[in-house]
Order: structure tokens, then sequence, then C-alpha cells
């Protein structure tokens, strides 16, 4: 591995890509110059000898002067912001803003002394425009009115600030983290569903007197099994999984008769019967028997106002959902990988799947159909969660990326570095570093953009929901990129332009009034979180990872304030299972250790016994009960109540005793990552209706509403 040269280096400072970096053992490393050059061809940028670079910066400089405006411009509400104009030498030039909600405002011109550039034999200009200061939030229009005629890009006006909705009432919050795919009902089809949902937030608020229920992300998946079990490898982020859809509660599934009818209900028993011979949630199953159920409800048709609703629908999302379902009948047809399908059917604009459309018009439709569905149910969900008065409700889950073969990697190739892909760099847990199969979104496509399909992702995703936790945030500030061939250990950071993407997060959800959580866990710079905190998004604090400089617990009363606070989370396993080191085990029998299992299980006593102490000195757990795995995790969360944090997290594995973990990170196939239901100690599975009646999950809601005992009503 060789050294960068310089022009290489100015390549990699143009496009943020990081030339070195400190690891986790604290050592300085220097990404090599191979590196740099394959990320640099993943944007289409030849740096392959030192000609080459210096030709490409040259070309980059031309293309700023070709155009008249930057793409997108982004900035905070109430600061200033210049913006450079070029255009032809000894043309005149004037700016106005165009504004979101109607009207126009003028743009100052301010000194610029920079020489004339000669650009494809033209002298060019440049002029520099004052804009912002006074502005309201929003997607605002630059235009610059020229000789050549006028010119637009996008000037976006952010929030400085996003804090707690208004609904929260400057009140704590507490709620329950679920995977809801795992938590099934009497009436569910063997994997937790949209009426689930609603169902558990209904229980949550009016029996538990939470504020909202915490769920793993509903992004689509592959729509032809085998479905990837990890909702945080989608085929989408923008669209919803429709495996989540409840037939039964679609309005005009009631108009169905006899054997149609009955027809459904051997559906629904048939899959429920799968994942009750396996113990397992069986996704494929289940989404082969209720495809054909929805099939049969959108057959009925739909009355003269739903249909105004649907086809509402379907202009909003515009080109998206049409592409997306279009994806997904070509799916169908021709397998899962598109990169594997004939070759003029790889181009989501070519005339073959023009074509293709025309031919398959119904069946696409039904796809865009199963979205409107799906969105309808989540906003029923909402509701439920608003009738018995939680001051958040649904809070989602927004996944770090997609999977490589994804319907965005198809309908957007653009965007993605190519022959990329998102992992971590080697650490104590994995020396060789991850490669987590995700195509990057390319920062300079996104600008060129405005930023349009990261604002399509997250307006989707808090369209009548409470809130949002952002899986890994700091990828919104850097990834760490692998060029395939070369290996996660050969990767380097690309820097994000998060000023313009936390600021578009910070916008809608101003619009939404949600919540927003980032999940900042593991390695992360302190400035990073200090910028979340000014710009008001809460980071994540989970109990078992707080240490102070001294390398012992945590106490409570340091704790951040704008968090969400925990004492588990869905990586690792459910308390009861923790202090029964089952992990321990479980990672020893999947020769995941990295010591002997005696020394790990030492190491983890040692560790459980440091948090004992804490608990037993701060008044939270009377010594005697310390053996007992109950008390010992109602202490803990009684902890974390003591903490500053104004946003609490409590689990529904907790809150029934379960032990089994939902994913054991560095698996794939060799435990049931995903594929766990809802158990008891026992292990065995639970359904919603049993979760109603239990004893515990009252216990662990009076700790959290600092109370001695719960309430049967919180009403008076």
């Amino acid at each position: 591995m060789t050294q960068p040269h310089d022009s290489l280096i100015a390549l990699a400072d143009h496009f943020g890509i990081a030339r070195d970096f400190w690891d986790w053992k604290g050592r300085h490393v220097t990404i090599p110059a191979e590196t740099i050059t394959a990320v640099l061809s993943a944007l289409d940028i030849d740096a392959s000898t030192p000609e080459r670079c210096e030709a490409a910066l040259v070309g980059l400089e031309d293309e700023r002067w070709r155009r008249t405006l930057p793409a997108c411009t982004v900035v905070e509400q109430g600061q200033l912001k210049d913006v450079d104009v070029h255009v032809p030498a000894g043309t005149d030039v004037s700016l106005e803003i165009q504004l979101e909600q109607g009207g126009r405002r003028p743009a100052q011109q301010v000194d610029n002394f920079a020489p004339e550039r000669v650009v494809d034999g033209v002298a060019r200009g440049e002029a520099t425009f004052r804009l912002g200061g006074d502005l309201p939030t929003g997607y605002h229009r630059i235009v610059a009115h020229t000789a050549q005629g006028e010119v637009y890009s996008t000037f976006i006006v952010t929030p400085s600030y996003v804090g707690f909705p208004a609904s929260m009432q400057g009140k704590r919050a507490w709620g329950y983290a679920t995977q809801l795919y795992s938590v099934a009902s009497e009436g569910s089809w063997g994997v937790g569903d949209l009426a689930d949902l609603a169902d558990l937030l209904t229980w949550s608020g009016a029996k538990q007197f939470a504020d909202y229920v915490l769920i793993n992300p509903l992004h689509a998946a592959q729509i032809k099994p085998p479905m990837e079990p990890s909702p945080y490898l989608p085929s989408s982020r923008r669209f919803v999984n429709p495996m989540y859809i409840r037939p039964e509660l679609i309005p005009e599934f009631i108009q169905l008769k006899g054997k149609r009818r009955r027809r459904i209900e051997e559906l629904r028993d048939e899959a429920r019967a799968v994942g009750d011979a396996t113990g397992r949630v069986e996704r494929d199953a289940v989404w082969a028997h209720k495809i054909e159920a929805l099939r049969d409800v959108f057959e009925v048709g739909l009355r003269p106002a739903r249909q105004l609703a649907f086809e509402d629908f379907q202009r909003r999302e515009g080109t998206g959902v049409r592409l997306f379902a279009l994806w997904s009948v070509l799916t169908l047809e021709l397998g899962q990988s598109w990169r594997e399908w004939p070759s003029e059917y790889r181009q989501p604009d070519s005339e073959a799947v023009r074509a293709f459309e025309a031919q398959h018009r119904d069946e696409v439709t039904f796809h865009e159909w199963l979205q409107w569905i799906a969105q309808e149910q989540i906003s029923r969900a909402q509701t439920a969660a608003e009738e018995v008065g939680m001051s958040i409700g649904v809070v989602t889950d927004l996944a770090v990326g997609v999977h490589k073969d994804s319907a965005e990697t198809w309908m957007m190739p653009d965007v993605f570095a190519q022959g990329m892909h998102v992992g971590a760099p080697p650490d104590n847990y994995n020396l060789h570093g991850q490669d987590w199969g995700q195509p990057p979104w390319r920062p300079d496509r996104l600008e060129d953009l405005a930023y349009g399909p990261f604002r399509a992702m997250v307006a989707a995703t808090l369209r009548r929901v409470g809130g949002v936790r952002i899986d890994h945030i700091i990828g919104l500030f850097r990834l760490w990129w692998v060029p395939q061939g070369l290996g996660p250990g050969l990767g380097t950071y690309v820097n994000y332009n998060h000023e313009a993407l936390i600021g578009i997060l910070a916008l809608e959800a101003q619009r939404a009034q949600a919540l927003i959580v980032g999940e900042d866990l593991g390695t992360v710079e302190p400035w990073v979180r200090d910028y979340l905190d000014r710009r008001g998004l809460l980071g994540t604090s989970v109990l078992w990872f707080e240490y102070g400089h001294d390398g012992k617990p945590l106490s409570s009363e340091h704790w951040r304030e704008y968090c969400m606070a925990s004492v588990t989370t869905h990586d690792l396993p459910p308390t009861i299972g923790y202090l029964a080191r089952d992990h321990v085990r479980l990672r020893h029998e999947l020769g995941l250790l990295t010591e002997p299992l005696e020394a790990e299980l030492e190491h983890s006593k040692r560790e459980q016994s440091a948090w004992l102490g804490k608990l037993i000195d701060a008044g939270h757990l009377d010594p005697s009960l310390a053996e007992d795995p109950v008390e010992v995790m109602l202490a803990l969360h009684r902890f974390i109540c003591h903490s500053p944090s104004r946003v609490l997290l409590a689990n529904l594995v907790d809150a029934v005793g379960e032990r089994r973990m939902q994913n054991q990170p560095g698996t794939v196939n060799e435990y049931p990552n995903w594929r766990v239901p809802l158990g008891d100690a026992s292990g065995e599975t639970i359904l919603l209706e049993d979760v109603f009646e239990a004893e515990l999950p009252e216990r662990l809601a009076a700790v959290m509403n600092g109370r001695e005992e719960q309430p049967t009503s919180d009403w008076g």
C-alpha cells in the first residue's frame, strides 16, 4: 500500500474522504492511496495517476464556474449565507428568493473581487449575494435573473433547534420498545402487524400510562420470498413492508362474502400454523398467504370517496411509489436481484420497462394500493395512541441503509456509490472490521438533487407518527466506506454534509411535531454529541454502556438530560437473560468469543457486581433481593428513572420476563436473528392478549411511573 500524493490528497479533501483516523486502540492510521483512489472511482473520478488527479481538480473547478448557481444551499434560520453566482463575464445578474409560503425576497450583492475564469473558451465572472437572515424555515427557491434567462436552485432554511414536541407539554416521557413482528395476537397472521401495534399502544397508554411505543423499522423488504429477516437491511426506507397490513381491517374487506371470506380465514389459519410448528417468526409463509388475501380485497374495488383518497396518495408520492410498485412487479416476474435481470430491465427509464408497466398496469396499481393501505393502518395506530392520551404515540426506526439489491438501488442507481459498501473499521468486537453489505449514498449526488431522496424518505418516515429513532445517526456525519475487493480493514470514512442532513431532519421534525432520537452509541466524537444537543436532537444512553472516566458505573445523576435512556437494547439480551449471562454462553456456542468462556463469564460477573453495588448504594435494591433477577431488573429501571434523562425506555421483553435476544451481532443464520417471537421467562411464545393480563408489566409500569404500584386508571 502506498502513500497518497499531493493532488490525490487535494481530491480527497474536496470530496470529504478521510486520509487518516484514530483507531479503537488510539493509534493513528493513515489511509493508503489505493483506498482513496477506489473511493474516488466510485464518485466517477479517475485518480489512477497524478496527471489524471490534476486534470480532475481542474475539471471540478471548471464545473463549479459553469453552473450559474449551486444546486442546493442549506442554512440555519437566522444565519446569513453567501452564494456565488457565475455568468458570462461582463453581464448583469440579480438574485431573489421565492418563498415556499409565497412571496419574494431580494438578495443583497456583496463585494467579490475574484478574477474571471475562462471555461470552455468563454470568460465567466463571479458575483456573490448574501441570503438568509430573516427568512422563514422551508424549502425555498433561488432565482437568478441573467442575460440568458432565469436560473433556479434550492435554498433550504432549517430550524436551529428541534427539542421536544409540544404534545409532551414539557413533561418527561417513557415508553416501551418492541420488535413489532414478534408481537402477534389472536387476530394476526403469525407476525405482529399494524392492528397489533394499535392494540399495543392502547394498552400501553390506557393501562401502563406510557407515552409512546418504539418499534423496529417498518421499511419494505423484498416482495418475493425469501425475505431478508433483518428490518435494518431493507429494500426501501421510504416505503412500508406490506406484511404488516391486517387484511381484515381494510374497509373493503367487509364486502367479501361466502367462499372468498372463508378462503381468507383458511389462509390466515395456514399462515399461523407454520409459525406455531417451528416456534419462529415465519415471514415468508405469512407473506405468501397474506398477499393472496390482499389481492382478494383489492379486487373488491373502492367506493368513490376512497378512490379519491387513493388517487391523492398516488399524486402525493408521485414517481417514487410508481417505481417502487413497478420494481415489486418486476421482482415477482424476474427474481429478487435486479442486477441479474435481463439488461433491458435494469434501468427504470428503459423502453422495455415502460412497455412492461403498460402490460402490467393493474398489478402495479395493486402494489401502490398496498402502500396506501399500510399508511392508513399506521395512521390508525397513531390515532389509537392519541385517543388514550399518549403524548407521543408511535416512534418508528430509520435504518442506516438499504440492501445492495434493493428497490432503491434500482430506482436511483446513480445516487449510490458503485462498488462500495457501508461498514465499520476494525475494533475490539471485529478485529477485521465489518462489511454491512449496504451501498452508501453519494454525498455529491445528494447535493445535486437538493437532497430530494433524503427529504422524501424522512417525510415518509415521519408521516402520522410521533417520532423516529435514527439508527447510527453518526451516518449523517460520516460513514465507513468499504471498497469491494479491499475489505473493511482497508476502508475509509467519507464525510456527509451534516449541516444539510441534520437541518432537513430538523425541518421535517418541526413540521411533523415529532420527537427525534439519534442512536449515538459506540465511538462518537464529543463534538458530534454537542452538535446534536445544540440542534435539539436526543442521544441514546444504554445502562450497560454507561461508565465514568474512572471505569465505574456512571451514577444516575450524571446521565445526559437530552437522551433516550434505557437498560438494554435490541442488540443485547433482555435484562433477565443478560443477568443470567446467556449472551456469553451463546457467543461461546457460536465461536464468537475472543477469550475463554470462563474468563468472559468472570468479566461479566464483575461487571454485574459493580452495577449491583451501585443499585444497593443508591437505595434502589434491597441487598437481600440481589439474587432475584426480576427484582434486579426492576431496580435497574428504577435507577434510570432517577437520572435527569427526559425520555425513558423500557423493553417489552423485560416486561414479560423474556430471556432470548432478538439479534446476535456477528451472525446471520447461525442464530435466528430477527425471527424470535415474544416469549415468557420459559421461552414459550405468548400472544399480545397474554401481555395484557400478565403481572410483571404492571410492576415495571409502576417503576416507570414512579409509583409503588400501578393503579387501574390514570384518569381522575
